[in-house]
């Protein structure tokens, strides 16, 4: 099988929402954003697959190398890799911000919450907002300070967004990604957490981050118009951010119980903001 069609498989399986929005790209460009998010996809579920962190940092170290010294017989041998150092090298994408969201993986391989809403955002910024300025990238070029921080603020939203959505996981793997300070502030610990006790509180934290997201998502609608249209496409997977939110202010909404917009409703999201891309930022 073709590195790239592998690709494209792989990131229709593992990440619809991103698989979407890459169809909005012309053909040539989206290889090159499958071998991304395919990439992003394997970093992202090397948590998933290990037992010990040890074996986590072998995974992560093996893509570190790759970068660092462009081993081609290596990269070959794995279609995402090999696809990554050809979207790489056609568009000059920065080793240094793909090195950027390797290094934040490794958090997620131990079980200690983040000490502040800064590392949160920090992490968010990492995982999230380098993976769309890379796409980005692909779609216009290198952007300027306003699409920079666009990317930022929108990659942050997606990312709070998509920790609230996989909190019910996390706790089930005794991992906890609300800040130390936020657990703190609203009378909480680490194990009344996920021993499922102090509910209450657990809600005012986790309405916390999702005004912390809304927040982010509000900046980055503000710096839309500065935005080339080329790069839009780049930004669709963050359609999903405020329906995602506003399901988890129901009053019916319980946080350990794992929540999801329908596949055809995230379709519907997605196509409505490509074709308006304001609908990005708003429900």
């Amino acid at each position: 099988m073709d590195a790239f069609h592998y690709c494209e498989t792989l990131v229709r399986a593992a990440d619809k929402v991103r698989f979407l929005s890459s169809l909005f790209v012309p053909a040539e460009q989206r290889k090159a954003l499958f071998a991304l998010y395919a990439f992003n996809v394997e970093i992202t579920r090397v948590s998933e697959l290990i037992r010990e962190p040890l074996a986590g940092e072998i995974r992560l170290q093996w893509w570190r190398d790759l970068l660092a010294a462009g081993a081609r017989g290596e990269a070959e041998a794995n279609p995402v890799a090999a696809a990554l150092v050809a979207a790489k090298t056609q568009y000059n994408l920065p080793a240094g911000e793909l090195q950027i969201m390797i290094e934040a993986r490794r958090f997620d391989l131990y079980d200690e919450p983040m000490q502040s809403i800064d590392q949160l955002e920090q992490y968010a910024k990492s995982v999230s907002s380098t993976l769309i300025g890379l796409a980005a990238r692909v779609l216009v070029g290198r952007g300027d300070a306003t699409m920079s921080a666009m990317t930022d603020h929108a990659g942050i939203a997606y990312a709070i967004a998509g920790l609230l959505k996989a909190f019910p996981i996390h706790a089930r793997r005794r991992q906890i990604y609300l800040p130390h300070e936020v657990i703190e502030r609203h009378g909480l610990t680490v194990i009344e957490i996920i021993e499922r006790g102090a509910k209450s509180g657990l809600r005012a934290a986790l309405a916390e981050l999702r005004v912390l997201a809304r927040a982010h998502l509000h900046k980055a609608g503000r710096l839309l118009p500065a935005v080339p249209a080329a790069a839009i496409p780049a930004l669709l997977p963050v359609a999903v951010v405020a329906p995602t939110l506003a399901r988890m202010e129901h009053r019916s909404y319980d946080p350990f119980v794992e929540i999801d917009i329908p596949s055809w409703r995230r379709q519907w999201l997605i196509w409505r903001a490509a074709r308006k891309p304001d609908r990005i930022f708003s429900a």
